[in-house]
């Protein structure tokens, strides 16, 4: 699959999104590597597989393998992570974050890209997954390896119309033509 066929399988009701897809993954504050690592990584993690197939083909001739390799990696590590610190962030328990939180995280020290490009993979992921501690903790990191509150808002803007996308193509697949005629 496309980007133009996702764009085509997107409804009516979902143009802002369709317009949205191709503005955001232009190069803007960020770089190709930053753009289409965020993309990829933003698609793994809401888990849509016409999405992810999308935007995969479109990656691949944009991305190096291990840039590749290394948004799905941030996928993979933020899927465990977002979780794992979303539940000490919100737990009204005092004390779970001064417990180490014993889970291999050995990707994050060395990601087989630039660490600033990975923090940003990371960043997107935790944004769609809505982990606070997370996203608080991948902005400063970001910040502080050089990037600029606009390439932040990039990476996040790829996120939230990357998510957007996947949960349309899912209330589609999940309401079917008859629904969707039904409740017109």
């Amino acid at each position: 699959m496309s980007l133009d066929s996702l764009k085509s399988a997107l409804p009516d009701y979902a143009k802002d999104i369709k317009l949205n897809l191709s503005s955001v993954l232009t190069a803007g504050a960020l770089s190709e590597q930053q753009v289409w690592g965020a993309a990829l990584a933003s698609a793994i993690a809401a888990r849509n597989e016409q999405v992810t197939r999308a935007i995969a083909a479109e990656a691949a001739g944009k991305l190096s393998p291990e840039a590749a390799t290394a948004a799905k990696a941030a996928a993979a590590i933020m899927a465990m992570n977002n979780v794992y610190y979303r539940f000490v962030h919100l737990t009204p328990k005092a004390g779970y974050g001064q417990l180490p939180a014993r889970l291999r995280m050995n990707v994050i020290a060395n990601p087989g890209v630039d660490k600033l490009d990975f923090e940003l993979f990371s960043l997107a992921v935790s944004a769609v997954n809505g982990c606070g501690l997370c996203i608080e903790s991948h902005e400063h990191e970001v910040l502080q390896k050089g990037a600029t509150k606009q390439q932040v808002q990039d990476a996040v803007r790829i996120a939230a119309v990357i998510h957007a996308a996947a949960t349309v193509l899912e209330a589609e697949a999940a309401l079917g033509p008859a629904q969707i005629a039904a409740a017109a």
